[in-house]
Order: C-alpha cells, then sequence, then structure tokens
C-alpha cells in the first residue's frame, strides 16, 4: 500500500475540515470549531486500481497563506486549495495564493481546487464565480450534502499516483 501525504489549505472558515470530515467519516456538523495548528486524518482508498493510504493534513486557515507555518507543508504529495464560494474574501487573491503554494511544496506537486459551500448558492451564481476566477476551479463541492466530495479526493489521488517522484 502506498502512503500520500495530502494538504488542505485555504482561509479560515471555508470548510476545510467539514471536507475531510465528509470524505473520511461521512459526516457533516453545522457547528463551526476553529482548526487549530494541523488536523491529521487518514482514508484508505482503491484510486486507479491500487490502494492508496491518503494521510490528510487539514492545515489551520489563514487570513494569506503566507501565514501558514511552513513544516506544514513540508512532504506534501497533493493539495487541495478550498475557498467558499460564498465569501469573496476568500478567493479574490486566488492566484497569487496558489503561487505561494506551489512555491512552498514545490510545483511538480499537484494541487486541485475547490469552490466549497455549494449548498448556499445557486447554479447561475456559481457559474458567474467559477468564471470570473483567474485559475481553473477543479470542483465545486458542498460538504454538507456530500456533493462531488469523494470525487474530490479521489481526483487528488489519482493525480498523485500519476506525479509519483
Amino acid at each position: 500500500m502506498t502512503s500520500k501525504k495530502i494538504i488542505l489549505l485555504g482561509f479560515y472558515g471555508v470548510g476545510k475540515t467539514s471536507l475531510v470530515s465528509q470524505f473520511v467519516y461521512k459526516k457533516f456538523s453545522d457547528r463551526y470549531l476553529t482548526t487549530i495548528g494541523v488536523s491529521i486524518e487518514k482514508k484508505v482508498v482503491e484510486v486507479a486500481g491500487r490502494t492508496l493510504n491518503m494521510i490528510i493534513w487539514d492545515v489551520a486557515g489563514e487570513s494569506s497563506l503566507a501565514k501558514v507555518f511552513q513544516p506544514y507543508l513540508a512532504g506534501s504529495h497533493g493539495g487541495l486549495y478550498v475557498f467558499d464560494l460564498s465569501r469573496r474574501e476568500t478567493y479574490e487573491n486566488i492566484k497569487e495564493e496558489l503561487e505561494l503554494v506551489q512555491k512552498a511544496i514545490g510545483k511538480q506537486v499537484p494541487i486541485k481546487v475547490i469552490g466549497n459551500k455549494a449548498d448556499l448558492m445557486t447554479e447561475e451564481e456559481i457559474y458567474s464565480i467559477v468564471n470570473f476566477l483567474p485559475i481553473t476551479c477543479d470542483f465545486v463541492t458542498s460538504a454538507k450534502t456530500s456533493h462531488n466530495v469523494e470525487l474530490a479526493f479521489q481526483s487528488i489521488g489519482q493525480a498523485v499516483l500519476a506525479h509519483e517522484f
């Protein structure tokens, strides 16, 4: 079995912990609990015919990724950058934030971009936000309804296995 470190990054309150909870435990809570430092969860999944032990690092959100404690990023094999579709401040500087992430973990490390909290928006609102972004939004998810959560984690798993180094 292959083990890979997947890091979740993004502003505070975007739903990183809720995405992990939905993916690992199939649970969602409306209660907001701030992550202090980092929370680590594991889940074994089948990806592209291989068994992958995902070691998921849910890093505490900051108002800027420049403030993220750098040792948390070390050794990452892949990342999910999460923003909140309903909060503009979480995606208005997304291109610069992603550049900081890639610089910190390496340009060869795959990162998927997730617009979360789709359950709070209409399809038209989501479409206009995603098309406004200067980067590609890989998935629109809802941790609350589980929409695309499994797919997003499967996708980063596939990307990580395809980029083994």
